[in-house]
Formats: structure tokens, sequence, C-alpha cells
């Protein structure tokens, strides 16, 4: 999947088939063409693997960790399509990073079960009886035609811009659903109602199912019933058949501007007036708010309460109050990529549902476990306030150039950040690998020792040490770390700044050096043709800054109010 094809609604077809059919791993190939080769970051990775998680996906592998023998050289054997995920690419100096922060996830989201209200049916007929292609593909690359255009797409992100939790549905799985109390249960969970999207056609298996689970007592929106049955078999009598179905359905039913309510034996079926298919689950579904703030979610329920992986996938800093959609007596949140945790701060609506307050930089994500019950006690979760105001580091930065290739680059001095393929050495533009950035420095005035540390504009990953002290890896924007340890003077900072490998590679093709040595189609570039790095321009490399410290004040939000 590359970024183009970066889809949370096409993935989740996959979780979809495991919840409700009671299977725990949600296994997904990660990172297959990413990126063009040499290019992709550690970034890029985390925002894909973001999205697999969102998705339902629990347990993700890299696509591209390839053997080599020494003797191959560099960049080694390789798989023709992926994200070079091994140790001759110079970003596996901060994959730990990454993969720390994966296992902390998928500690979490492997625990428990999928927490979905909704059922929401996918009417695959509909796309197959399309006379213009006698067999429509559903290929990942072509989701445009065979999801996104299509009425379950439409329906599906209504739903999840909505916040409403949801799993496909197919019409063989809808066979073994039952009702109990009302509810829908499947071998994998129980839901709420069943959605129906726009449907021409539908088998009548499925619309026989349907029926009698509402008459069982489940609710049903279906704003039209389908227009006919699938399939040319025995058509006649199964169309006849279908007409009778039609015409046992209520007609009329309670109605407000929105929605039209009809009993159907113990169950109800609800259409929206407008033809909007949330419109009517609102009424039976608790929504989570979390997505009006640019905050996408995953819910997973444990015995005691509820387990969320939340992102911010929206370009602005969140700092504010979210309702969540299950009540929570406490919650506690987790940092994925540090492991820091602690205590939210929450408060009780005055519709009796429970407010947490959170912090989330654009792309940063956490996860809030929310008791139900329980009164958790432990540490409190940090709520860190920045100044407005932010002071530069300036001054002489000392560069090394510690490990990569071809060839180390001769140390120099600057006083200003830019790309290290502006500077005097040449084969700083060839070179892929790490160079260790450092400074000394009084702290400005009003900046106490513990103060925000950015690093600005970072090409493409960093660890960071400050008077001696390590501060770990930051493999995404903000690039930004808590330091605790500013004195007022004599400070040194250390950052070793880890690029990406395309100025490797695009001198070999500029050379002419053969290191395409593969079988099968040997080695292509992501539309699938002979791979040339020649003509690529030169890629930004190393810290590009600014640098800058920001004072901060550790500030508890009030938990009284609604």
């Amino acid at each position: 999947m590359n970024r183009t094809h970066q889809n949370p609604l096409v993935s989740k077809f996959a979780s979809s088939a495991a919840h409700v059919t009671g299977k725990l791993l949600v296994s997904a190939e990660t990172g297959t063409w990413l990126a063009e080769h040499f290019t992709e970051t550690l970034s890029e990775m985390k925002s894909l693997v973001d999205d697999m998680f969102l998705s339902g996906v629990n347990h993700v592998f890299y696509h591209g960790a390839c053997y080599s023998p020494d003797e191959a050289g560099w960049p080694g054997w390789l798989f023709y399509a992926s994200t070079e995920m091994n140790p001759r690419n110079s970003i596996w100096r901060d994959v730990p990073a990454l993969n720390d922060y994966v296992a902390r996830c998928q500690s979490i989201l492997q625990s428990g079960k999928p927490d979905n209200d909704i059922l929401l049916y996918w009417p695959i007929y509909d796309y197959w009886n399309d006379p213009t292609n006698e067999l429509p593909p559903l290929k990942i690359e072509s989701q445009q035609i065979w999801f996104e255009n299509q009425p379950i797409g439409k329906t599906a992100h209504e739903l999840w811009n909505r916040g409403y939790a949801f799993d496909y549905v197919s019409d063989r799985q809808l066979q073994s659903a039952k009702v109990i109390d009302g509810k829908i249960q499947m071998s994998g969970g129980t839901y709420w109602v069943i959605v129906v999207p726009e449907c021409k056609l539908m088998p009548l298996e499925t619309f026989k199912r349907l029926l009698a689970l509402v008459q069982g007592g489940a609710k049903l929106v279906m704003n039209t019933p389908p227009q006919d049955i699938s399939g040319w078999g025995d058509l006649e009598k199964r169309r006849a058949e279908f007409k009778l179905l039609l015409m046992t359905m209520p007609r009329g039913g309670i109605e407000n501007a929105f929605v039209i309510r009809s009993s159907f034996g113990k169950g109800v079926i609800f259409r929206g007036v407008s033809g909007n298919d949330s419109y009517p689950v609102q009424t039976i579904v608790e929504p989570e708010e979390m997505p009006r703030d640019g905050l996408s979610f995953v819910r997973r329920s444990f015995d005691g309460g509820w387990n969320y992986f939340i992102v911010n996938r929206s370009e602005t800093n969140f700092d504010g109050w979210v309702t969540l959609g299950r009540p929570a007596k406490s919650t506690v949140i987790l940092d994925p990529m540090t492991g820091n945790s602690g205590v939210a701060v929450t408060r009780q609506s005055a519709a009796n549902s429970t407010k947490v307050h959170l912090q989330l930089a654009p792309g940063e994500s956490i996860i809030l476990r929310a008791f139900a019950n329980e009164e958790v006690k432990g540490p409190a979760w940090n709520y860190w306030q920045p100044s407005k105001k932010f002071v530069q580091i300036t001054g002489p930065w000392n560069v090394k150039f510690i490990q990569g290739g071809p060839v180390l680059p001769a140390d120099f001095q600057t006083t200003k950040l830019a790309s290290w393929t502006t500077f005097a050495d040449t084969n700083a533009q060839a070179f892929a690998g790490t160079a260790k950035y450092e400074i000394n420095f009084d702290a400005p005035q009003k900046i106490n020792k513990r103060c925000f540390l950015s690093l600005g504009d970072v090409r493409q990953s960093a660890r960071v040490k400050l008077n001696g002290k390590d501060y770990g890896a930051l493999i995404t924007p903000p690039f930004r770390v808590l330091v605790d340890n500013l004195k007022p003077k004599g400070n040194v900072l250390e950052v070793e700044v880890t690029s990406v490998a395309a100025n490797r590679i695009r001198d070999l093709d500029r050379r002419g050096v053969p290191w395409k040595k593969f079988h099968d189609i040997n080695f292509v570039n992501l539309n699938y043709e002979p791979f040339d790095a020649a003509d690529w321009p030169l890629t930004d490399c190393g810290l590009l800054g600014p640098v800058t410290l920001t004072a901060v004040v550790l500030e508890q939000p009030a938990s009284a109010g609604n």
C-alpha cells in the first residue's frame, strides 16, 4: 500500500472479517510501496501503522526485511517492491523507536475484544452486476471504483466521520447471525443494529434473513428495500417469493423530521427521511464525538472497561475535552511512543457521560484506558502548557558524520542549519547515514530547566542528548521533547540525525554502478517500471532547524464543571 491507497476504511474489510467470526489477530503486510525505494521515512511508516490500527488491524509485519550476505555489498539483496526495512537502509538505525511504539500499541490492541456497535452490509451484487465488466476487479489501487463510488463507501465514510464504530458484514456471514435480547449476535461479538446502504440487488436468502432477524427483535436501518433479487437461477419462483416478502414489510411508522420508525415483529425497521443512513443510527447508538475535533479512534472492550487508540488526524494541535461514548469512572493515558503514562483528568457532564482532557499534536497518538467502575489511583498525567514565545538556540554547530556511506564526509562547523548536501564536502551529496550535531549554549532568561526542546525541520529522524542525558529517538514531527535538565550556563546539546538513503542510491545510478542483480522482474519503481534514480533531485538531509526552547508550565485542567 502506498500513500495514495492508504485508506483505513478499505483495510477495515480484513478486520471486519475477523471481528464478526471471533478471530483474535488481524495481521497485515505493512509498508509495501509506502513510497519510492530509499525515500521512505519512519514518520511515514508510523502514519501507515496508525491507519492500520485505526482500521482494526492489531498485528503488523514489515514487508521487505530481506536477507543479504555481506559479500553482496550495498544496497545488498532487495525485494523489488518494499519499504526496504533492512539493516542496509540507513533509517534502520532508529527503527527500534518505531518497533517499541508498535509493540506498546499491539500489546493493548491484541487484548480484549473489538467493541463495534454496527454491522454494515456490503451490497456486493450491485457491483458485480455491472454489464460493462465481466469480472470487476477489487484491487486496492482501484478502490475508487469498487468502494468510494459505491453506496457502501458513502455510508462507511458517513458513519466513520460521525464517530460510529462498525464492522462490514457479508451475505454469508449474516446467515449465522442470531438475535439475543434485541441485539444481533455474531460468533465474534454483539451489535446493536444492521445498516443496509442503498441496494438495488440482494440475494433472496439475505433478504429473508434480514427480515427474520428484525422479526426476532433486531434493529435494521434500510432506507429502501432492494428492487430485485440477484442471480438468474429459478428466477421467477424466487422473484415471486421476494415480492411476497416485500408485501409483509410495514409501510408507515412513527415519523419525525429525520427518521421513520416502523415496528416489524419484535424488532424495528428505521428509514432516514432524507436518505441519510446515519440519522436513523443516532436514535439507536451513541457515537464517539472525537471525529468532530479531527481525532480518529478504534475502541476495544476489556473486563471492566474500554481501550481507545486515538490519533490526531487534523493539521492543528488539539488541547481540550472529548466526550467518551462509553461511561467511565476514571481513565489512564499511555503515550505509546515514549511509554509514559498517568491518570487523566476527567469530569462528568450533565448528561452523565464522561469527558476527558487530551493534548495531541498533529499526527500524535495515545492510548486511553477507560475504567467503567474503578477509580484508578496513581501518578497524574502531566498536562504541559507551552509559552507562546520561544527562543532559538544559536551559535556554532559542530557537525561530525559518524555512521553510513559510501564514505564519511569531512567534519565541519556552521552557524546556519541547512541540508548537509549544501555544504563544502561534495561527498555529503552521496551520503546516507548519521551525522552528529553538537552545540554549547547558555539558557535564555525566563527558561527554566524544564522546557520543550524543538528541533524544527529534521531529515529524517534524530536522537537527542542534553547535558549527557539521553532523551531517545524522535521519528515524527513536531520533533519535540520535554527536557528537564537545562542549566543556566554551559549546556551541551547533541543531536544525531539519520537520513534516508535516496542520495546514495542516486549516486550509484548517476555513476552507472551495477547493483540491480535480481531475478523475477529485477528492480522496479513505484509504477512498476525500471528503476533509475539518476535524475532524482538531491534529497535534503540533516538538521535544518530552527532549534528552539519553549518555557512550559504544568497545568492540570479543572475537573469540575460541564
